[in-house]
């Protein structure tokens, strides 16, 4: 299958403002894509890229005073299947984890592993470590927590959200992953392109998504606490400790976001052999990122 994604953020600024901008797809996806999401800014400023501590690929630049628009329209090449449910994946002693998964079991700026500790063994502790626990995590947050847009807030934590049982996709990330970490399971954030491909259509603004990876039996899995099913054309932007490590946009100044898209539609292939692309719905929401 091949899936069309990219965006249009546009921004004013009262004054030039440095920015640092995690969009394009994940550096494991670079063999998969078709045609390469590159990033447009108009008007044309210099920009250099990096990869961060993490490996995302990051675009470093600085907007001028003004109106200036950030857009990428790329087509990857996916497999088509389902996420995949490894029951049998066993959870690691410590003793026993790669070096380099430790960092993922330390609270972090929105997962504060010292005020759930209590509450994840409380919940978590009888069930069957390994994938069952996992999941019995995703299974409580999904139920617990109440989706809204209008829950959103930017200093919310995974303390917070469990508390209050109301945020959006990223507050179930938090909270899960800060569970799996107070249980000694290696949990990552993760921002991701996610259509409705296999599900039926949501009738709600098309977003970046916030989900998590866990490691378990001696590999990183995809788990979605918010939608709490595997899907199908997930696009991986980046990973950190949390949504501070993974921020789409990081600015360093005044501005105000004036509109927000994102499509991610499959393309279905009209003609053997030619490429046919679909009509695609893009709704517009304004909000903080």
């Amino acid at each position: 299958m091949q899936i069309r994604f990219g965006y249009e953020i546009v921004y004013q600024c009262p004054q030039p403002t440095p920015m640092i901008l995690t969009l394009h797809a994940h550096y494991s996806r670079a063999s998969d894509l078709i045609r390469p999401d590159l990033l447009c800014v108009d008007p044309p400023v210099p920009m250099t890229m990096y990869r961060d501590g993490f490996g995302n690929w990051c675009s470093r630049i600085v907007a001028p005073a003004g109106r200036i628009r950030l857009t990428a329209d790329g087509l990857i090449r996916d497999h088509g299947r389902t996420e995949p449910v490894l029951l049998n994946a066993q959870q690691h002693p410590v003793e026993q984890l790669p070096q380099e998964t430790l960092v993922f079991l330390l609270g972090s700026r929105y997962c504060e592993t010292d005020l759930l500790m209590g509450a994840a063994w409380q919940l978590f502790g009888n069930t069957p470590p390994g994938w069952a626990r996992v999941q019995a995590v995703c299974d409580f947050v999904n139920r617990h927590i109440v989706f809204g847009y209008q829950f959103a807030r930017p200093t919310k934590t995974a303390f917070e959200a469990f508390n209050e049982r109301q945020g959006v996709c990223r507050d179930y990330a938090h909270l899960a992953i800060t569970f799996c970490r107070c249980l000694n399971i290696p949990a990552r954030y993760c921002t991701a392109y996610l259509g409705d491909i296999g599900v039926p259509p949501v009738d709600a603004p098309m977003d970046f998504a916030g989900s998590m990876e866990v490691f378990l039996g001696g590999a990183w899995h995809p788990f979605d606490p918010r939608n709490n099913q595997p899907r199908i054309g997930r696009i991986l932007i980046a990973r950190g400790r949390d949504a501070a490590d993974v921020a789409i946009t990081t600015t360093y100044g005044q501005h105000t976001l004036e509109s927000f898209r994102v499509w991610t539609d499959e393309v279905p292939a009209t003609v053997p052999g030619v490429l046919g692309v679909s009509g695609s719905s893009f709704a517009t929401m304004s909000g903080s990122l």
